[in-house]
């Protein structure tokens, strides 16, 4: 059974890449959603007979590699947290795939998308069922090849192939951590295995390690390296700025990508190495540190979003902060079980998004939109309003139960970067409500349209340099957009005078099954992840050492006002975005009128991309002109190749005029050598 869930989404990309030609698009269609859905079906079969039943299994597949005493099996580790992932990754791909049928249905390379999403399934399964590090690497990397592969698809517009590029570059940053991280446990361990890395764990609690004259806590070392790889892949502060640009996939991609396969993988990382982590509690100081400040910083820059896709998309980052500040605190049962809450309604919102966009014609821009846009496509507008209540934890939705789970955690947790955490999302949970409730009023309602003016003109400001490794094409589609008050992203080739319309079943169906999960995933598995069933749930797939009590505290040592502390926060933030864009519109453009400094500061996101690119990009463009032009270019060409070349040409050249064709020419230059020949015979006779 489990060697169908991993290998049926390879089968499914095989066909519809290699074959498509052969088959067709609707074969194509038809092959890759039926196996992506067989292996989804199977994966609810393993998360039950896992999580209520068996505990950790050891699938061999085959031998990978041995050199010496270093033996990698490739086999497949399933327990509670490879069944929790199977059924996030293959449900969600399976709904994506099922919603790309429709969305995707005027794109002429349907096949070439599918086979790219089945594939990008795979490589999220072989991560999450790797039993040693180095196979978690290789699905690591699949991932990253997959989403670039996803991200450009239409590979034709230089704004897709910039964000493609973007993303890969600056997951490479977080993934050479991420290697580093590897060989250094096996420098450690002598093993890659995570049952030996595991089992060595606690004689390194006070180990140390020297390298490059500095000595550390080896543990730690180790910890930070590899958190570094999760920053990369779940955009966390300082490695976030590839996430915004991936909106130029198409929308489907999105929700693949930012709801439960690439941006998770991370927290699924740190969560399987629990054991380790523990043993290094500097890191996971580190890790509450970035993770409080990524939800800080996104949902700031959420608030002033124009594009709706991008809206969601910050939400996606903050939300991956949550995760990591329960990961730091030690709630790995709280982190993994807002992973599963979120799959459900972030992947809503991303598709609730991309049927608006399909009814809008393509459009992307809130401000293009409102106009009672809510009766046009009422379905559309109810699966919005129930991720959007997911999001900002409403109860009875699956955000209150996993979110308040962590606010609580990081309130109970006795690590001195706890209350940071705790701080840094309670104040990102009412900044959360605010950015989602304006989302839906500007999307839906009839709000005026000059909301936050004087925006257009930042599109220059922002975007007149490369951004973060972009270039300038990209730079300046970006800016047409927004200034334009249409993306191209998306653009199938509708004409924009039709009237909105509500999506076709194909589009709707997924919906409803995510609507479901967004309101019932809460509660229905609150006792199991995070309550009194959850050591008995998760075994021994996460850390529930002697030290770690935040669980049970967590249970009993909550007082009522934080308990109810992020519904208030949830609840202010849904009000003032209604006075601001209903009760009283025009506030927001007043507001950002007056504090214009602080507007752009947060509509240029904290201005990342142009710090980078005066800090690494173009210093890296011209070491590489100067490499280029300078050292392969006059060094290495013209002392090597082009100047031996140049040299021989210009003594031939001098040569050849000896060739003059005249007899007494050849006659004279035969007599100097005969002369030649007879003084050097003379001479050397004399000797």
């Amino acid at each position: 059974m489990y060697q169908l869930i991993v290998f049926l989404p390879l089968v499914a990309s095989l066909v519809a890449g290699l074959f498509r030609n052969q088959i067709g698009t609707k074969a194509a269609q038809w092959v890759t959603t039926s196996l992506v859905g067989v292996s989804a079906v199977l994966s609810w079969v393993a998360f039950f007979s896992v999580g209520f039943g068996s505990g950790t299994t050891h699938v061999p597949i085959a031998n990978w590699l041995t050199v010496g005493s270093l033996n990698i099996d490739w086999a497949f580790r399933v327990d509670t947290l490879t069944a929790v992932m199977f059924v996030v990754v293959n449900t969600v791909s399976l709904l994506v795939h099922t919603y790309s049928c429709g969305y995707m249905e005027e794109d002429p390379h349907r096949p070439r998308f599918f086979a790219y999403l089945s594939l990008f399934t795979f490589a999220m399964l072989m991560l999450v069922t790797a039993d040693n590090l180095v196979q978690m690497f290789f699905g690591w990397e699949g991932v990253g090849l997959a989403s670039y592969l996803l991200i450009g698809f239409w590979y034709e517009r230089p704004s897709a192939n910039a964000a493609a590029i973007k993303a890969f570059v600056v997951n490479r940053v977080g993934d050479f951590g991420f290697s580093l991280g590897i060989f250094l446990v096996f420098v450690l361990t002598g093993s890659v295995s995570f049952d030996a890395i595991f089992a060595a764990a606690p004689g390194l609690a006070d180990k140390s390690f020297h390298a490059f004259g500095i000595t550390g806590h080896a543990l730690t070392i180790a910890c930070l390296l590899l958190f570094m790889g999760a920053m990369g892949k779940s955009a966390q502060f300082l490695l976030h700025t590839w996430l915004p640009d991936a909106m130029e996939g198409p929308t489907p991609v999105s929700a693949l990508i930012h709801a439960a396969t690439m941006v998770t993988a991370g927290v699924v990382m740190v969560a399987r190495l629990s054991p380790l982590f523990e043993y290094a509690p500097h890191a996971l100081n580190f890790v509450v540190l970035i993770g409080g400040t990524t939800a800080f910083f996104a949902a700031t820059v959420g608030l002033v979003q124009n594009d709706i896709k991008r809206v969601i998309a910050y939400s996606t980052c903050s939300q991956l902060g949550y995760m990591f500040v329960a990961l730091g605190v030690g709630a790995y049962g709280a982190a993994v079980f807002h992973l599963f809450t979120h799959a459900f309604f972030k992947a809503l919102l991303f598709l609730g998004a991309g049927s608006v966009i399909h009814a809008m014609h393509h459009e992307q821009d809130m401000r293009k939109m409102g106009k009672g846009l809510w009766r046009k496509i009422p379905i559309t507008f109810g699966m919005m309003l129930v991720g959007t209540l997911a999001l900002t934890g409403f109860p009875p939705f699956a955000g209150y139960f996993s979110k308040d789970a962590i606010i609580e955690a990081a309130y109970v947790s006795h690590r001195p970067a706890a209350l940071y955490g705790f701080v840094m999302t309670v104040i990102a949970a009412g900044l959360t409500s605010f950015y989602s409730w304006r989302l839906v009023f500007l999307t839906f309602f009839d709000v005026p349209r000059q909301i936050e003016g004087a925006t257009e003109d930042r599109d220059h400001n922002a975007h007149d340099e490369p951004v973060g490794g972009n270039q300038h094409a990209h730079a300046h589609a970006q800016a047409a957009d927004d200034l334009h008050g249409h993306a191209v992203h998306d653009d199938h080739g509708h004409a924009h005078h039709h009237e909105p319309h509500e999506s076709p079943n194909a589009m709707l169906v997924p919906l409803y099954v995510l609507a479901v999960g967004a309101l019932v995933a809460g509660f229905a598995f609150k006792h199991y992840f995070i309550g009194e069933g959850a050591e008995g749930f998760w075994k021994e797939t996460l850390f529930f050492g002697p030290n770690n009590h935040v669980m049970h505290d967590m249970e009993h040592d909550v007082p009522f006002l934080i308990g109810i502390l992020p519904t208030i926060m949830m609840a202010l933030g849904f009000l003032v975005s209604l006075y601001m864009y209903v009760l009283a519109p025009g506030t927001a453009q007043r507001l950002a009128e007056r504090n214009r400094a602080l507007y752009l500061f947060l509509l240029n996101k904290w201005y990342f991309d142009e710090l980078y690119n005066v800090l690494f990009v173009k210093p890296a463009f011209w070491l590489g002109r100067l490499f280029w032009k300078g050292g392969d270019g006059k060094i290495i060409d013209g002392l090597g190749p082009d100047g031996v070349a140049s040299a021989v040409l210009a003594g031939s050249s001098r040569v050849v005029k000896i060739q003059t064709g005249f007899v007494f020419h050849y006659a004279f230059a035969m007599m100097l050598g005969v002369a030649a020949f007879i003084t050097w015979y003379l001479v050397g006779g004399i000797h």
